[in-house]
Parts: structure tokens; C-alpha cells; sequence
């Protein structure tokens, strides 16, 4: 191939590689494999060895080079401001007050000019580590740390490992300085840290770490990602207010986050405060607060700075979700499957508005990756995220504590344990009298049978009493023995009979999901009951049949497979239905639905809360008419329905221009339920 035909290809390559990556990284929304994908790299990586020439925006600039002697210091060319902090809600209405009044004064001396009436963005807050990255006529030129605000450390090098930093942008007329956060992922952080040598402590340290490191490739290594909120200096162009910024980051492939929000008045922003700390622990990054903004930039440019902060603008921190504490002791706790788990015990501590004395730890090699296992006595780090138990991330200092004892017997029978995989299981499934009680108590929750008034301490008395070893011994009760216990009375007696009668006909997906089948869930027994409709087919299906099933990989179909064929399983169900248990199926909603019906087919989401019905109603009416019932906005989305307090997922849909319900009138009209 002549140079000037290698010349075109490499920049159709770089062209068409880059595209994929936007989609893939940026819009979650890949076109290709990534089998597809290597192709076009390794015949790019061929080309450019060839031609002895590496494009600017070349997808193979991001691997990461040669270890730097040093950071070169970088001068921004706008001031990176830090934010004044509300920490609590009346300071952020202070902070508004004194917005206003700024604004009441400039209009009563411009009266011929008046600035707008005040507008709020809230953005999040990302724990990560500030950068400022350089463009001169559409190619990045330098990216750097924050520094003091005025001079930073440049680290371009390693900024062109993240994947969704642009190389180059369609922007060309001019330099600009754009500035955003760069951050690892909470799924990157425990993914590297399973191989990892020296894992991590925290996804902020991870970052920071990675991005001022010398050596670019450790940089790449780390997987990071970025999302970008303001353009700080700009030539060739301006905008009237934030909106108008935003556009011009997304147009130039930036990164953006998909939550903004705006709002006109402070009461609504302190309510979408509240629901972003209840939905924080369901982000994979971790954010420490939001930002609020005025959003009209003459209003920025009137209202001015301090000495440190911008007036038009106010950080509202959140309460801590990571915090030092001290580690106690490690006890080892087992399951209704029979795996044993070590659970920690802390120094008490103050974490998120709650008080902490117990940690999770997953199991030994997570104590071993950890470093923890002479840890006792010392300090570390834990991490709360929304309502679940909180997490030890690690040590937070090198001393040496004591040794956390690994058990080799049944914390429950005193059995020999086994390792299978990377947990340890006591083996004595029939006799371990923790295990049973806790197979019998899984089935009777709320997500299973639903048997009204059960608990643990009934089914430790059942076991006690009367002999109960398995779900099916609690059919062949009766009132006899039952009104004989201690605290069980007439009415106890028959409340807990009538109500193991009622859930003798609860549907398909409850059944499975109560048996306890290993490596399922909710999700995967609804899928399973949807899918075959009869418990007998399920029964008699191969692996290979399995396997073929929405999320449902080798080792969960060989689970399912294998439990089928267990012989006391098979005697348990079998019991089960001879004592009157009839599992109700149902065929699959689409399969039933009419395939003229608007939704039929299509993916939709419910966010915000519904007034005429509850959003779990709401999403199996509309599964009923075939459509598919999402838990996330995408591109491939086809309608969000919203109602009340909707969030992230509404602003979202609207960036990405899916259509959008509000009316729940026009629901029910969909759902042909409207008067």
C-alpha cells in the first residue's frame, strides 16, 4: 500500500476505533464486539509501525508509555476555584439569600439591564481528583491536576489513558480549558482488587494514585473513567448560561454525567437533595455532596468571587460514607447454604447518620487481599453505601495487629469445614441445625411463600418441638400439636394454619425462589417461572436448554440442573404437592399480550412516584400488554413513565431524548384502564 493509501486508511481506522469507544464508554450503547473491535486495533497498530507515524487522537496513545522522570508544572489559564460548603440546609439557604440580594442590588443599579430571576443546577459532587485538561485548536495539548488553582502538576500522559477523555473534539476555533473529575469505578475497584498485589483502600485513593503516578501504565491499568462540568477558559466562543455549556461539552464527546437538575426555587432543591443521598448507594462512583449554580453567566460575572470562593456558587457536603474505625474481633457466622462468613466487629463509629459496630468481610481471601489478617487491635477503613452493612476496605495504617483465627470446625454442628471455591462450607446439610432453620425460615418470607406470622424463633421451636427438618414438614402440621407449644395459642394455632393453606397456591416465581435453588435469585425464579410455566417442565430441563436463558450462564444452569436431580429435593417437592401445594403459573405476559397494543415490545422505565397505583402494580399491567419493564435508562429505551420527585432517570431520558409520560391519566388511558 502506497504512504499517501496508508496515510487515509489510518485515519479512517482512527476515526471509526474512536467512534466505537464514544459508544461504548461514554453512551454505554456498543455497535460492535469486541472481537470487532481488536480487528480494526491490530490493523491500526500494524499501519502505524509501518508508516513509523502515530495519529493525535490514535487509540493506541492511551496504553500508556514510557515511566516519566517528573511532573512538569502546568499554569492554568483561568483560576480552578474551590467551592464554599453548605453543610447543612440552612446553610444553603443562607447561601441563596445572599444570592438574592446580590441580585436585588446589581438590578436596582442596572435597572436598564436586570439580571434573570435566580435558577438552580444541581450537580453531583465526584470523590475523585480535579483535572483541567487543554485544547488548542480541537487537539488536547495538556491535562493536569487542580494544584493550588492556579499552577498544577501535567499529566497528560496518564490522562490519555482514560478511555473517555477525548483526544481530539470537533471544537477547533481556538484554546480552551475544560474542567472535570476523574474517578474509578466502585465494579473497577473490586475487580482489580480480586488480582491485585496491593489492593486498593478506596476508589478515590485509586484515582488519585493512578493519575499522579509516573508511570502511565499503572495509569491504564486502573481502568478510570471522568465526567466533565464546566468549561473554565474558552476562545471563540461563549455561552448565555449553563445549559448552553453543557451542550457544547456533550457535542464535543465530553464525558457528562446524566444527572443535572434545575430548579426555580431553593424548597424543590432541597427536596432533590434528599432523594440523591437516598439513591447514592446505588451509583457505581462515589460523589460526597452535590453542587448548586446559579445558571445564567452574566449573573456568575455580576455576582463576582471572594478571595477563594465564586459567590454563584456552593458545595452541600454530604455526611461521610467512609471513615477509620477500629477493628475489635471477627466472628464467624453461618448460612442457610452452609457457607461460613466472617463478620466484624468495630470500635462503634458515627458513618452516614448511623451508628457502626459490625462489618462485612467476604470471605477469607478478601481478609488475605486486604491485608487484615494480622489486623486486630489496628485501625481501618470502612465504607457505608446506602442501607447495607458496611464494608472493611482495608488498613488504614501498617501496624501490625492480631491474628484473625480462620475455624475448621461448624460454628453450628462441629463439623469439619470444606473450602469450595473461595468460601467455606460445613458439609452436614441434614444435621446442622442453623442451616435447617434457616432453609425454613428463607421459605416462608415475604419474597417466598409469604406464611403470615412466621419468624426464626417459630421455626427454632417447630425444629425443637415437633421435629420440623424441612419446608415440607411444616404441611403435615396440625392444630393438635400446634395449640400444645409454649406461647402458642388457639389463635396463634390457627392464624399459622390458615396462613401456610393460603400459601399453598402462591404463583410459580414465589415456589422457586423459596426452595432456596443455589446461585438464583428473585430475578432468575421469575425468569425461570415465566419462561417454562410449569414446575414439571422446569423439572425435566437439560443444562443445555438452561444455559440458552437470559442471565443464566454455566454455573447457575448446572445449579438448577443439579438441584432438580438431587434426590432430596425431589422427595421434599414432592412431599409438598402431596400435601396440597399447587404452585400457580402463569404463561409469559408477552406471549399473552396483544401485539397491536403501542407497548407491546417495548422497553420501558417507571421512575418518581405514581399516585393512582404503586409503580410494582404499574410494571406488571404494562408486562401484561408485552412490554418490557426496565430498571435503567438507555438509548434503547422507548418510553419513561414519571411521576412524583423523578430524578436522575427523567433527566436522563431528556438528554437522551426518549419520550416521556407525565401524565398518569394518559397511563391509564395506555393501560385502557381511563374512565
Amino acid at each position: 500500500m502506497a504512504q499517501t493509501g496508508i496515510a487515509e486508511r489510518m485515519r479512517e481506522l482512527v476515526a471509526e476505533l474512536n467512534a466505537h469507544s464514544h459508544r461504548y464508554y461514554t453512551e454505554d450503547n456498543p455497535t460492535i464486539s469486541d472481537k470487532e473491535y481488536d480487528v480494526l486495533y491490530d490493523e491500526l497498530t500494524r499501519l502505524e509501525g509501518e508508516s513509523g507515524t502515530i495519529l493525535p487522537d490514535s487509540p493506541t496513545r492511551r496504553v500508556g508509555g514510557e515511566i516519566l522522570k517528573g511532573f512538569e508544572p502546568h499554569r492554568h489559564l483561568s483560576r480552578l476555584w474551590s467551592l464554599d460548603k453548605a453543610q447543612n440546609i440552612e446553610d444553603l439557604a443562607a447561601w441563596a439569600a445572599r444570592a438574592n440580594r446580590l441580585i436585588a442590588d446589581y438590578n436596582a443599579k442596572n435597572p436598564d439591564k436586570p439580571l434573570p430571576a435566580p435558577e438552580y443546577v444541581v450537580e453531583l459532587k465526584f470523590d475523585g481528583l480535579s483535572l483541567n485538561l487543554t485544547y488548542r485548536d480541537g487537539e488536547l495539548a495538556q491535562g493536569s491536576t487542580r494544584g493550588n488553582g492556579e499552577v498544577g502538576e501535567g499529566i497528560l500522559a496518564q490522562l490519555r489513558t482514560i478511555r473517555t477523555v477525548p483526544l481530539t473534539i470537533g471544537f477547533a476555533g481556538g484554546t480552551i480549558e475544560v474542567q472535570g473529575e476523574g474517578f474509578m469505578r466502585l465494579s473497577v475497584l473490586e475487580e482489580y482488587n480480586k488480582t491485585a498485589a496491593e489492593p486498593l483502600k478506596n476508589a478515590r485513593n485509586g484515582a488519585a494514585g493512578a493519575l499522579r503516578n509516573l508511570d502511565p501504565r499503572i495509569t491504564a491499568s486502573r481502568r478510570l473513567d471522568a465526567f466533565f462540568y464546566n468549561v473554565g477558559y474558552a476562545e471563540g466562543v461563549s455561552f448565555a448560561n449553563h445549559r448552553e455549556m453543557m451542550a457544547f461539552l456533550r457535542e464535543n464527546k465530553f464525558p457528562v454525567n446524566p444527572y443535572t437538575a434545575y430548579f426555580s426555587s431553593i424548597e424543590e432543591l432541597t427536596a432533590e437533595l434528599e432523594a440523591i443521598v437516598e439513591r447514592r448507594g446505588q451509583l457505581d462512583y462515589l460523589i460526597d455532596g452535590a453542587v448548586i449554580k446559579l445558571t445564567d453567566m452574566r449573573t456568575r460575572e455580576a455576582l463576582g468571587y471572594t478571595d477563594k470562593f465564586p459567590r454563584w456558587a456552593v458545595a452541600f457536603k454530604f455526611e461521610a460514607e467512609e471513615t477509620t474505625t477500629v477493628l475489635e474481633s471477627v466472628s464467624w457466622e453461618l448460612g442457610r447454604t452452609g457457607k461460613v462468613t466472617p463478620l466484624a466487629r468495630v470500635e462503634a463509629v458515627d458513618l452516614a447518620g448511623v451508628t457502626v459496630q459490625n462489618c462485612t468481610l467476604n470471605n477469607i481471601g478478601d481478609i488475605e487481599r486486604k491485608n487484615l489478617s494480622h489486623a486486630l487491635g489496628t485501625r481501618v477503613f470502612i465504607r457505608r453505601s446506602n442501607d447495607v452493612i458496611p464494608e472493611i476496605l482495608g488498613k488504614a495504617d501498617d501496624e501490625e495487629g492480631g491474628t484473625i483465627e480462620v475455624p475448621t470446625e461448624c460454628p453450628g454442628c462441629g463439623s469439619p469445614l470444606e473450602m469450595r471455591g473461595a468460601h467455606l462450607f460445613c458439609n452436614n446439610r441434614l444435621g446442622c441445625k442453623p442451616q435447617i432453620i434457616g432453609r425454613i425460615t428463607h421459605f416462608a418470607s415475604r419474597d417466598c411463600m409469604d406464611i403470615e406470622t412466621f419468624s426464626g424463633k417459630t421455626a427454632e421451636q417447630l425444629y425443637d418441638e415437633l421435629g420440623v427438618r424441612e419446608p415440607a414438614d411444616l404441611y403435615a402440621l396440625n392444630f393438635d400439636d400446634l395449640v400444645k407449644l409454649q406461647r402458642f395459642g388457639e389463635k396463634k394455632a390457627t392464624n399459622l394454619l390458615a396462613a401456610l393453606e393460603k400459601s399453598k397456591t402462591r404463583p410459580l416465581a414465589s415456589f422457586l425462589n423459596a426452595l432456596g435453588i443455589p446461585n438464583t435469585g428473585k430475578a432468575t425464579t421469575k425468569m425461570l417461572a415465566d419462561h417454562f410455566g410449569d414446575l414439571d417442565r422446569l423439572m425435566a430441563a437439560g443444562a443445555d436448554e438452561l444455559i440458552g436463558l437470559p442471565d443464566v450462564g454455566g454455573i447457575v444452569a448446572e445449579s438448577i440442573f443439579g438441584y432438580f436431580r438431587d434426590p432430596l429435593a425431589q422427595a421434599g417437592i414432592a412431599r409438598m404437592r402431596e400435601y396440597g401445594v399447587a404452585p400457580q403459573a402463569s404463561a409469559p405476559a408477552a406471549a399473552a399480550a396483544d401485539a397491536s397494543h403501542p407497548l407491546f415490545g417495548k422497553t420501558v422505565v417507571l421512575t418518581g412516584t405514581l399516585s393512582l397505583m404503586s409503580r410494582d402494580e404499574a410494571a406488571r399491567k404494562l408486562e401484561a400488554l408485552g412490554a418490557k419493564v426496565s430498571g435503567s435508562v438507555s438509548k434503547k429505551t422507548d418510553l419513561v413513565i414519571a411521576g412524583e420527585s423523578a430524578g436522575s432517570k427523567l433527566t436522563k431520558a431528556r438528554d437522551l431524548g426518549v419520550p416521556v409520560l407525565e401524565d398518569e391519566n394518559e397511563l391509564l388511558r395506555l393501560l385502557g384502564e381511563s374512565n
